[in-house]
């Protein structure tokens, strides 16, 4: 009787020791792993440029920026120049009706090759304000939409000579005018200077840099042209992209796309 009676405890012990070893198997099954990520296998971490007086553009339609720096209007010179650049550039004095209808006609082409180089879609104005989108010769000889001179042409790629002009071609010059921008941003690390130094050039421009002591494009004493010239560019994608707001009343839209634009 107590054999039969050891037996049966001994039976039930190992029936308990048993259950939990299977629910012990269940539970470390259903436990996620925890195993390392190789630090390699991370997705990088994009460096973000910051400055004290250029801010990051945050999705506000009512912020001027250009090319997603927003324009410091809490300083008070910064902003007397904008609202001069605002006036001057107001339907009233452009007559921006002209220039729309050249945007809706080009744009399409400028703006997916400044998207393959990776140039801020802003730059797409600096034909606008170089040259009216038009392909005339200026008297100092600077030629086509990114009005170019020949030697900066040729160095970028274009052909100028007797009998060709690439300077007139919208694709080519703007190919070589994302190449040039690119390489102004690399040597200075801000779009508002890229933009400077495209109007200036880089050594008059790096000059000013190194006699100033100030990298800050807001900040410096330039020229009267380039130390207007980002603010003009913000004034024209202003009132070409809102143009009731700055005059225009839509009477000399002539496309149904133009008189969307107008009264969006």
């Amino acid at each position: 009787m107590i054999k039969n009676e050891m037996i049966k405890r001994r039976l039930f012990t190992c029936s308990v020791i048993i259950f939990f070893a299977i629910i012990s198997a269940f539970a470390i099954r259903a436990t996620p792993s925890t195993k390392a990520v190789p630090i390699a296998s991370l997705p990088p971490v994009k460096a973000v440029k910051t400055s004290t007086f250029v801010f990051e553009k945050v999705n506000n339609a009512n912020d001027l920026s250009f090319a997603n720096e927003l324009l410091p209007v809490n300083d008070d010179v910064v902003d007397r120049k904008m609202r001069h650049s605002l006036l001057t550039h107001n339907f009233s004095h452009v007559q921006s009706n002209m220039l729309q209808q050249k945007a809706e006609k080009l744009f399409p082409i400028i703006e997916p090759i400044l998207r393959l180089y990776g140039i801020p879609d802003d730059f797409k104005y600096v034909p606008l304000v170089e040259s009216g989108l038009c392909s005339g010769v200026s008297s100092k000889g600077a030629a086509g939409l990114w009005q170019f001179m020949p030697g900066t042409a040729r160095t970028y790629g274009l052909r100028v000579n007797s009998g060709t002009d690439e300077r007139l071609n919208v694709r080519k010059s703007t190919i070589a005018a994302c190449k040039y921008i690119k390489e102004l941003y690399g040597e200075f690390n801000s779009w508002t200077l890229a933009a400077a130094a495209y109007n200036n050039g880089e050594i008059k421009l790096q000059k000013q840099i190194n006699k100033q002591n100030e990298d800050n494009y807001f900040r410096m004493h330039l020229n009267h042209e380039t130390g207007v010239y980002v603010y003009n560019l913000i004034a024209m994608k202003e009132i070409i992209s809102k143009p009731l707001k700055y005059g225009y009343n839509g009477r000399y839209c002539c496309s149904p796309k133009l008189q969307l634009l107008a009264y969006n």
